[in-house]
């Protein structure tokens, strides 16, 4: 007798530990998938209301609790920059950041127009009413743009200025031109006498113009995430959570279905969030 006890405990121990086994191996597999450069960023959650009225200002209300829920069971700090609260009920949009190893890589998979149907707690008659709110996540990064040029990256060249300017001008090689590699950009300046002070003007323009161009690839990169959501309302939507006349929440992009809603609003959306990275992977 026991020993049959202690084989049986001795079962359970192994089945616990493949369980954790296993458990550790999908984190792996997980934290593998988050490596593109701005995933390691902490997240800016964006969540504004859509079609529904006082309905989908009170259902951005309920996804903004379970976005902090999911952060307080990640032990990741959340704070509101922003939030502009309904005439009646719930919230018209807010804006707040998560602050965590790798929170903005788990939650871009976030980004998308979110529906709740339900019993609507703001009808008399208690009819079902459909909402809508957009969610858009950004990585937090610094608003100071370091521009890094090395030496390896530029093509110098050195030729004679045109124009006027006298025999100096003419007759040396002062003027200077400087190519950029890896973007192509080429800027000149020959208006100084002194090689050495054209070559200095032509990087500080050359500076100037990869600032410029940086800025410009965080705004397009900005404005793409946005542009993924459409528009707020009804069609367009990536997740849906279902409390009337069923309880289910289906992922339409990956077909992830799961039908403790009180969990998943309560943060427990890992699983949603997995299946999107795996199925996004490289």
């Amino acid at each position: 007798m026991a020993l049959e006890e202690n084989d049986a405990f001795a079962l359970k121990e192994v089945e616990q530990g493949l369980k954790g086994l296993k458990k550790e191996i999908k984190k792996l597999q997980i934290d593998a998938l988050l490596n593109s450069p701005d995933d390691k960023y902490n997240a800016i959650v964006e969540i504004h209301a859509g079609a529904g009225g006082t309905d989908a200002q009170d259902w951005t209300e309920m996804l903004l609790r379970m976005y902090i829920k999911w952060a307080e069971r990640r032990k990741f700090h959340t704070k509101i920059m922003d939030i502009l609260y309904g005439d009646e009920a719930g919230i018209k949009n807010v804006t707040f950041l998560i602050e965590g190893e790798y929170s903005y890589g788990y939650l871009k998979a976030e980004s998308g127009i979110h529906r709740l149907i339900r019993i609507s707690p703001f009808d008399v008659s208690g009819r079902r009413h459909t909402s809508f709110a957009a969610v858009s996540v950004y990585p937090q990064v610094s608003d100071e743009i370091k521009i890094e040029i090395k030496d390896s990256d530029l093509r110098i060249e050195t030729f004679r200025a045109s124009g006027p300017g006298g025999q100096h001008v003419n007759k040396t090689e002062s003027a200077v031109r400087i190519t950029h590699l890896p973007t192509g950009i080429s800027v000149q300046c020959q208006n100084e006498k002194s090689q050495y002070r054209n070559k200095e003007i032509a990087l500080m323009i050359l500076r100037s113009r990869l600032y410029d161009l940086e800025k410009k690839k965080r705004e397009e990169k900005k404005r793409a995430i946005y542009n993924t959501q459409k528009e707020i309302a009804w069609g367009n939507q990536i997740r849906s959570y279902i409390l009337h006349p069923y309880k289910l929440v289906r992922d339409h992009r990956t077909q992830i279905e799961v039908k403790e809603v009180e969990g998943v609003l309560d943060g427990e959306i890992d699983e949603f969030i997995e299946a999107y990275l795996l199925k996004h992977r490289d």
